[in-house]
């Protein structure tokens, strides 16, 4: 049987570790990190995990902006609001909830965001510092599966890992988090033949590829550690994730639940992010010149 990894308990830890700094920051009247999280439309979905983020942030105590926009905003606009919050001093973090209306562009919106920024770690200028082995802020996602693989299995070098899918979210900057591990890492995604293959291999499987139950426990090996990245919703509203767990629980010696796994690190990485501008790249609200 599974040993779960506790995503919502290792995530608490950290966010009380956040706090912790941002209290004595206060108490050194020093300035505490703001962050401005920006949602466009009503999607449900993204509503949820924009509270979410928003209570994290002021639970820790930082500066919450929020910003609630019509789906109709025009992408000058937007451009605009994203160069204010560029050039306020009080600001460390912008997040623009994805996705965005058809109408907006949405890579050219995520470059506007200055890349010290970036909290979300989406800018290519992030993604390239991460590629070149010298990271500044990291993509949420991946950087919070690293701290539970490393605080579940300790030193990671030599393993070798498994990821199923290749977004720019998720897959591609977790196989650069994984290789400046020093994981040996393949990356499976639609063009990838015999799937099954590749995972009964693995000693690590990340699961990110949008399929509910996608992944069973036939296609592991005995031992294997399983971090589950979906959030898929049934049509009798049950969340799973994209590997059956039921299957997987007695072939696995480690897994993320769903939900209760990667996406409460998620978010406390994104305020791990935040923290971080605040200390070291905006000690005197200077900005990366790039």
């Amino acid at each position: 049987m599974s040993k779960i990894i506790d995503g919502k308990s290792q995530a608490k830890q950290l966010r009380a570790l956040i706090k912790q700094k941002v209290n004595l920051r206060k108490q050194q009247n020093q300035r505490v990190p703001g962050l401005a999280v920006i949602i466009v439309g009503n999607d449900p979905a993204s509503m949820i995990y924009v509270h979410n983020k928003r209570k994290a942030c002021e639970d820790v105590g930082f500066v919450s902006r929020n910003y609630d926009l019509e789906t109709s905003i025009s992408n000058d606009e937007l451009l605009a609001l994203i160069d204010q919050l560029n050039k306020d001093a009080t600001i460390d973090g912008i997040l623009v909830q994805l996705p965005l209306p058809a109408h907006i562009d949405t890579e050219k919106v995520l470059e506007a965001i200055t890349p010290d920024k970036d909290v979300d770690g989406f800018h290519p200028y992030n993604v390239g510092k991460l590629l070149q082995r010298n990271p500044l802020l990291r993509p949420c996602t991946p950087k919070g599966i690293m701290t539970l693989l490393e605080n579940t299995l300790g030193d990671l070098k030599g393993k070798h890992a498994v990821i199923v899918g290749a977004s720019n979210i998720v897959g591609r900057p977790m196989l650069l988090e994984l290789l400046l591990a020093g994981v040996t890492v393949t990356a499976c995604h639609r063009h990838t033949y015999d799937l099954t293959e590749h995972l009964q291999r693995a000693d690590i499987v990340v699961a990110a590829v949008g399929k509910p139950n996608f992944i069973h426990g036939k296609d592991l090996k005995q031992g294997v550690t399983v971090i589950d990245v979906g959030i898929n919703r049934l049509d009798n509203g049950k969340i799973v994730g994209d590997v059956d767990f039921d299957s997987v629980k007695d072939k696995a010696a480690y897994i993320t639940p769903v939900p209760g796994g990667v996406g409460p690190m998620t978010i406390a990485t994104l305020l791990e992010n935040t923290l971080f501008a605040c200390e070291q790249l905006h000690r005197n609200a200077s900005h990366l010149n790039i």
